[in-house]
């Protein structure tokens, strides 16, 4: 059934001078084992939105569900919720603390109360999940490379077995490569897992290649909810909203403005190829 938002607000110092609405009367549907990405500038209410999803917060007015349950009903397992639904914040690695990475993915395992070798083979799993092999278990977490890290980090909230995992700028700081690393991995992930998958980015590039639908969030209101070449033929207002399209999507409309018949939802440069050697193939004939 998934993760549900009815008529949220949420408003942050309610009833003092410094009274702020992060979130206006949003409604939100997040079915099972879906890839989602989730866009906004920066103020446009996204971050506080996620926090609203796993119990961190809650909201000022209107309704959180998980599997069609309030959250905040008394005698709703906060625990379990949070373990079912991940959130990595962005620079996870500044969470790592232990001694070693096999010790400090088995964190949450351990603090859900589970028998230590069941912590053991979930962390080793996840681990696996992540790719960092075995000859690191037992190094220290600051001797890891910044890709590794961030790696390490998922890893600790893929031990609690999630259901729903929420990633907050999963790239931020990272290098090109390390960036499409990471990006692979979450995309993988989702094959191999069938979890639902929260991306939150500003890389509209990032966003149109790898999730399934778009959520995109202004001024604390959710403005758009489709698919990506749905939402990204909307690139003037998203402009409005201090957002963007992929490159792609400027390219392929210059084409078009400049008489080359072209569609111009295309978001990769593999579809834009396709699509300006189909319409060469066929002016040819």
């Amino acid at each position: 059934m998934g993760l549900s938002l009815e008529k949220v607000s949420y408003v942050y110092e309610q009833g003092t001078a410094m009274e702020t609405a992060a979130l206006k009367d949003v409604s939100l549907e997040i079915p099972d084992n879906q890839f989602i990405g989730l866009i906004g500038h920066t103020g446009s209410g996204k971050s506080t939105l996620v926090q609203l999803l796993n119990g961190l917060l809650r909201p000022s007015s209107g309704s959180v569900l998980y599997n069609g349950k309030d959250i905040h009903a008394d005698g709703f397992d906060k625990k379990a919720l949070r373990a079912n639904v991940g959130l990595v914040f962005q620079y996870p690695e500044h969470q790592l603390f232990e001694v070693d990475v096999l010790s400090d993915v088995m964190y949450g395992p351990r603090n859900l109360g589970l028998d230590e070798a069941v912590c053991k083979k979930r962390a080793v799993q996840a681990l696996e999940n992540v790719g960092i092999s075995e000859k690191y278990f037992k190094t220290s977490p600051f001797d890891l490379s910044g890709g590794q890290k961030r790696r390490a980090a998922i890893a600790g909230v893929l031990a609690m077995n999630p259901k729903v995992l929420i990633l907050d700028e999963p790239t931020a700081g990272l290098d090109p490569r390390g960036r499409d690393e990471i990006l692979g991995l979450i995309s993988e992930m989702k094959k191999k897992l069938s979890m639902t998958i929260i991306l939150v980015s500003h890389s509209m590039d990032d966003v149109a290649r790898y999730v399934e639908r778009i959520v995109v969030m202004g001024h604390g209101e959710k403005v758009f909810d489709d698919s990506p070449k749905n939402v990204f033929r909307h690139y003037t207002e998203l402009e409005e909203l201090g957002l963007s399209a992929p490159q792609i999507t400027y390219i392929m409309n210059t084409l078009r403005e400049s008489g080359f018949d072209v569609e111009t939802d295309a978001l990769t440069v593999e579809e834009a190829a396709e699509e300006i050697m189909r319409r060469i193939s066929k002016s040819s004939r």
